[in-house]
């Protein structure tokens, strides 16, 4: 069991090892943890968000526990040097394509989030973003149009077996839960969305316990703050996944409390919390670990298929935050050790 251990930059080493601690505690039978650089402290140690040595690592290892990158003294770098660059090469080179995002309302924490209680209360929802096409990863640039103007451009695409690769573990995903998928594009007025409702229609034949609907994702970002009860898992792709992801963190109370699963073909995958690196705080003991802590009880259920003790992670952090357990997100004031103590107490 080879967990890489990639804090990263800001908030991200202070909130990975209290998960570190959590993982440890457990006292698995052969888990190994090997750290490597990345973000902004890998460009200031080797001159690369993403050097070698740490992809090296991260590919012999079977899970990576991720923290955060960003960091201000990286922002004058070319694009390809910034610390971001590093996330998005691991998702690359590992061919992690599946990110999952569950967003639960913890009890007790109804009245934190942006919604009425009675609203917040029923969310629970597992949104399945497709990591490695759409705009992110097509062709770009800046152009000069014959009148002088510049003009940026970016291509939105997919092919027909990335949208199938992605609708699998979307359908899979809602057999374990609720059975329903529901599917946000924008087919009224893209071509890309268009084919992605086809094929999404298409892989749902091979799922007939599955209940498929489809969404514009105008609506959809309309009805997670209306009615986000009504999702069970919520299948889209890069762009959109991005955005409605984190209106769903807000919707739950705290973007300190989700975490997040990037996966590859099998069992390989990232795991992370969905907060930045916040270079504002970094040091100061102020960081919810609590995000990262969950991460690595999704670690343990999808790339080592131990459920029990994911579920254990997942318990303690529950009882921590109904005992009163809050960071400052929450607007409690323990801080990050603080909150790990009670975590590692609970469990």
């Amino acid at each position: 069991m080879k967990v890489a251990v990639f804090a990263g930059d800001g908030i991200g080493p202070e909130v990975t090892r209290e998960a570190v601690r959590v993982l440890e505690a457990l006292d698995l039978p052969g888990l190994v943890l090997l750290e490597g650089d990345v973000g902004g402290v890998a460009y200031k140690r080797h001159g690369h968000p993403l050097p070698p040595e740490t992809l090296e690592v991260a590919r012999a290892c079977d899970a990576i526990l991720f923290g955060a990158v960003g960091d201000f003294d990286c922002d004058h770098l070319e694009r390809h040097l910034r610390p971001e660059q590093a996330i998005l090469g691991l998702r690359k080179e590992l061919g992690l394509f599946a990110n999952l995002r569950p967003a639960t309302v913890f009890k007790g924490l109804e009245d934190l989030t942006s919604l009425r209680p009675e609203v917040a209360r029923a969310i629970d929802l597992l949104i399945v973003r497709e990591l490695n096409g759409d705009v992110y990863f097509g062709e770009k640039g800046i152009r000069t149009l014959p009148d002088g103007r510049r003009q940026g451009w970016d291509m939105m695409s997919y092919a027909e077996d990335e949208v199938a690769r992605i609708a699998h573990v979307g359908f899979k995903a809602a057999q374990g839960r609720k059975g329903r998928l529901c599917s946000v594009d924008k087919a009224n007025v893209l071509e890309t969305s268009q084919l992605w409702r086809d094929v999404m229609i298409e892989v749902a034949r091979e799922y007939p316990d599955v209940e498929l609907s489809h969404m514009y994702v105008d609506n959809a970002a309309m009805q997670l703050v209306k009615n986000p009860g009504q999702f069970d898992v919520i299948v889209t792709g890069n762009l959109f996944g991005d955005i409605l992801s984190d209106q769903a963190s807000m919707c739950v109370g705290s973007i300190g409390l989700l975490a997040s699963a990037s996966m590859a073909v099998g069992t390989k995958g990232l795991y992370e919390p969905i907060h930045g690196s916040a270079p504002d705080i970094a040091g100061q003991g102020k960081a919810n670990p609590m995000a990262t802590i969950l991460s690595a009880a999704m670690l343990l259920r999808h790339s080592f298929g131990l459920e029990a003790q994911a579920a254990r992670i997942e318990a303690a952090v529950a009882q921590a935050l109904a005992d009163g357990i809050k960071g400052g997100d929450l607007g409690g004031s323990q801080g990050t050790a603080e909150i790990g103590d009670a975590v590692l107490a609970r469990l």
